[in-house]
């Protein structure tokens, strides 16, 4: 380890390892979002049929997101991470490769998609969790929210690059060669994340002595011993998780509507071509990347000022505020392109709030930062599943006007749960 007074900064090259691996995954998700008009008519689904295909991978998802934690937790993230990439670029391969109508009946079409986005939920699971205990390790108390807000800012650039490119992909090459073509990406980020990470600080060579104490400064006090109740069941046990779980679990109901269906909403419903929707629904993530950053930036500042509790609350409030202001307008603004300015920026403000929901739960996990980030992904992606589902119901009963500002209401409740949440009390473990 070297030995100068200066810390360096591997932490920040880690970081950017862990931004490209949200950077895939959205990209390897966010593609199959973006080829729905395309794979619902090849593939001869309905609207519905294709809810429940996406409810199955959400479902899978949202199971394996605990578990997934608890796998971090214990093997570490170098060797977590590397598996789930590796398989991520598989399983977009067999989304690929599953027959169409011309080969098989309409049911078993259905059936093998919802198998073979299930198995891909279970893989994409524990990547958020993962990715935050390896946060957690790499970062310093209150410097939390910073690399959780850019690597949802890598999260939706992914989405943001992918939506241009794969929408010009699928129609020049078909929805099928298009996945084929982005399966890759994983691997050759897979290869570089097990080059360059390490588990802990203190294990790289490159990171010196004032750097890892720069990071260890102020933590919580660590066991290293078992405990009894192990630290996952603390963690579920746990007031503030739980109230932190339910409010972030209902924000995520317009992080869905934008991911699950926006694409769709501007192409059908608002009667957008298929090239300008990509550029409009790359726009969005953008302004969403930016109000990432912007959220994380701002609340490791408030936290160094106020402390863990309302450092974490305030970008929640002002954030879900401004969603339901600009939700509202954008849902029912006759203007199309006025509405996708509007909606985008609600979906700003909502990504504000992005990097103080995961600082807090690693500031209340602690050492059990995976399996914290996991419970709170959890309720997040469950509320994924719901969304899937509702979404269309509301719009076959009310319109697509009503089943997208219903999420205001969501937001509402995801606000006033939060001031209930105080991250400045890490689970005991004594």
């Amino acid at each position: 380890m070297q030995e100068t007074s200066r810390p360096t900064n591997v932490r920040w090259r880690v970081f950017l390892l862990l931004a490209a691996a949200s950077f895939v995954a959205y990209v390897v998700r966010g593609s199959i979002s973006i080829a729905t008009p395309a794979m619902i008519a090849d593939l001869e689904l309905s609207e519905i049929e294709f809810g429940w295909i996406v409810s199955a991978f959400l479902w899978s998802y949202t199971l394996f997101q605990f578990p997934g934690g608890i796998f971090g937790d214990q093997v570490g993230p170098r060797k977590a991470l590397l598996l789930i990439l590796i398989l991520a670029s598989v399983g977009l391969m067999m989304t690929a490769v599953v027959p169409g109508p011309a080969i098989v009946s309409g049911g078993v079409v259905l059936g093998l998609m919802m198998l073979i986005r299930f198995l891909n939920g279970i893989i994409h699971g524990p990547v958020f969790p993962i990715i935050s205990l390896a946060i957690c390790r790499w970062f310093p108390v209150g410097g939390w929210a910073l690399p959780t807000g850019l690597t949802s800012s890598g999260l939706t650039l992914g989405y943001a690059a992918t939506a241009p490119v794969v929408t010009w992909m699928v129609l020049s090459y078909g929805w099928r060669a298009s996945l084929m073509l982005l399966a890759p990406l994983g691997l050759v980020v897979a290869a570089l994340w097990w080059w360059y990470s390490r588990d802990y600080p203190s294990d790289h060579s490159a990171a010196n002595d004032a750097e890892v104490k720069l990071i260890m400064a102020n933590r919580p006090v660590t066991v290293t011993t078992d405990i009894n109740p192990p630290g996952w069941v603390r963690i579920l046990k746990d007031r503030n998780i739980i109230l932190l779980t339910l409010s972030y679990s209902f924000s995520n109901f317009i992080f869905y509507s934008v991911f699950t269906w926006f694409p769709y909403y501007l192409i059908t419903v608002r009667s957008i071509d298929p090239t300008t929707s990509g550029y409009a629904t790359a726009s969005q993530w953008i302004a969403a990347a930016a109000g990432a950053a912007l959220g994380g930036w701002l609340c490791d500042r408030w936290c160094k000022r106020v402390g863990l509790r309302w450092g974490g609350r305030w970008p929640i409030i002002v954030g879900q505020l401004g969603c339901i202001v600009f939700l509202v307008i954008g849902a029912y603004h006759s203007d199309p392109m006025m509405a996708v300015i509007m909606l985008g920026l609600c979906f700003f403000f909502q990504q504000i709030t992005e990097g103080a929901y995961w600082s807090s739960s690693i500031a209340i996990g602690n050492q059990f930062a995976g399996a914290a980030g996991g419970v709170i992904n959890t309720g997040a992606n469950a509320m994924g599943a719901v969304n899937a589902l509702l979404v269309p119901w509301f719009a076959s009963l009310f319109g697509w006007s009503f089943a997208i500002a219903s999420a205001g209401i969501f937001t509402l409740v995801a606000m006033l749960l939060m001031l209930f949440v105080r991250a400045d009390e890490p689970i005991p473990l004594d």
